[in-house]
């Protein structure tokens, strides 16, 4: 079973595909070891409390420096053996000490198609807002494996969603999460667990 923890910062819907991808075998040799926030009332807590997974908060507000929040969150990744960091929906810049401790095992779900729409201050809405404006035709989600810069890691899955005419950027945004996001992210992970992902000539690679 791979060790796995999960990182957010809101609602946590992403983490519950993601449970519910295990719960009904479509991921397999995945335990989820605990659900760490930044955001003590994050209603991710409370979805991973209803199925008896751990949450933690950690928050870098609680420390004087980045480098007191790195070890802080270095020490409670090894506490539960992570072997897996997923980032689902987490808004806080991971620092570069625990990137590097991970390399090849964090990954994240952005919400368009990498490289279009991301980098710094590319998340949340703004992302959709950013594709309706440019007045693109098709969007999506992308998983990729966490690296020192903002979205440039491998990409391992990505997933086109229709842009509507009549779309703003909630309708879009929820769309993107139903149609994509809820999908790679868990087949992701189940691909990864299964030994099925490899990185070469830094362009990820799936064995079928």
């Amino acid at each position: 079973m791979l060790n796995t923890v999960v990182l957010v910062s809101g609602g946590g819907t992403n983490l519950q595909a993601l449970i519910d991808s295990i719960d009904n075998g479509k991921v397999t040799n995945v335990s989820i070891k605990a659900v760490i926030s930044n955001k003590k009332d994050a209603y991710a807590l409370k979805r991973a409390k209803e199925h008896g997974i751990e949450g933690r908060c950690i928050s870098p507000k609680d420390y004087n420096t980045r480098e007191e929040f790195a070890d802080a969150m270095l020490a409670v990744l090894k506490g539960y053996g992570a072997e897996l960091v997923v980032l689902a929906g987490y808004l806080v810049i991971v620092p570069k000490k625990v990137i590097r401790e991970y390399e090849g095992r964090i990954i994240n779900i952005h919400p368009s198609l990498i490289p279009s729409h991301c980098g710094a201050g590319y998340y949340g809405l703004h992302v959709h807002e950013s594709v309706l404006k440019r007045g693109n035709k098709v969007t999506g989600a992308t998983v990729h494996f966490v690296d020192e810069g903002t979205d440039t890691g491998p990409i391992i899955l990505q997933k086109a969603v229709e842009v509507k005419d009549d779309d703003t950027p909630e309708i879009l945004q929820r769309r993107v999460m139903e149609e994509a996001e809820w999908n790679i992210l868990p087949e992701a992970v189940d691909l990864i667990a299964n030994d099925k992902v490899y990185i070469e000539n830094n362009i990820v690679k799936i064995r079928k």
